[in-house]
């Protein structure tokens, strides 16, 4: 079976057969890819598949009302915890993200039409034959991300929101020999 390249150990290939690159449409499950590509940020992303378990139970599996209430306490706590990315800068990040979250969905009414919107409801399908040629940014995630920031959303960068396209399938990127290619589209 032909797959991506880039799934190096057992649990990317388990993450790359069933989730990488499937579209998603549950605002729970994008705001915890909101916080795992933030908390990526400068590290791989076996390191924070690694810890994935220990994000879900530490930010009560990303219920975004709860995270958008932690107060300096939770931040310590956070902070003490070695099952995820201590670093200050990535959990203030992720309370602030739930905040702007919240505030979208209740302008819009969910996160999901938000961020769909940007590619008209459809996933956008590209067609890699090697991993080089797939981009870290898009004019999309380029758009995306100035437009989360003017919303107060923090560690939204471009090379950020490309990976959450690519992780939430608002973009395939699967190389067309992959199996999953044709699959998901």
């Amino acid at each position: 079976m032909k797959r991506c390249t880039w799934p190096k150990n057992d649990l990317a290939l388990k993450y790359h057969d069933a989730e990488w690159g499937v579209p998603l449409h549950d605002d729970r499950k994008l705001f915890e890819f909101i916080v795992l590509e933030g908390a990526q940020a400068g590290l791989s992303w076996d390191t924070i598949l690694g810890r994935r378990e220990n994000y879900r139970k530490a930010f009560h599996k990303f219920d975004v009302k709860k995270v958008a209430k932690y107060v300096d306490k939770d931040v310590a706590r956070l902070l003490g915890d070695a099952g995820i990315i201590r670093n200050r800068l990535k959990i203030a990040s992720a309370i602030n993200n739930a905040k702007a979250f919240i505030a979208v969905q209740k302008e819009l009414g969910s996160f999901d039409k938000y961020i769909w919107s940007f590619v008209d409801g459809k996933p956008i399908v590209n067609k890699w034959e090697e991993t080089a040629q797939i981009p870290a940014t898009s004019e999309v995630s380029d758009v995306i991300s100035k437009d989360m920031k003017k919303l107060g959303f923090s560690f939204v960068g471009s090379t950020i929101i490309y990976a959450h396209m690519q992780a939430t399938g608002m973009v395939n990127d699967h190389l067309i020999g992959c199996f999953r290619y044709k699959e998901i589209r």
